[in-house]
């Protein structure tokens, strides 16, 4: 796996920020821009979304509905990858917890 330079990230980032509307107002360092928590569940319910698309647009395609076989591929990989990146970011957690968990004071 390749790792992201610094300029990749400040590129990805301004990226980002162009494509936003004129009127976006992006949060400063000194603004609350909500938990980690927060985050974390926003992740999870958009994750089980595209699993949920995935699915129905499968269904549809199945049954004989008005699909196209490209979109529901597309679907479906864009749900797996979703969920193999949570999967992913919940190992990473675990791991950050257990070395937290193992200091001894």
């Amino acid at each position: 796996m390749s790792s992201i330079t610094p300029s990749q990230l400040f590129t990805q980032q301004t990226l980002s920020q162009q494509a936003l509307p004129q009127n976006t107002k992006l949060p400063t360092q000194g603004e609350g821009t909500g938990s980690f928590k927060d985050f974390l569940i926003d992740s999870i319910r958009d994750v089980n979304s595209m699993q949920q698309q995935a699915d129905h647009a499968v269904e549809t395609m199945m049954t004989g509905g008005d699909a196209d076989p490209a979109e529901v591929l597309s679907a479906v990989q864009k749900a797996d990858l979703a969920f193999r990146m949570m999967m992913q970011m919940r190992n990473k957690m675990m791991q950050v917890y257990q070395e937290v968990k193992d200091i001894r004071v």
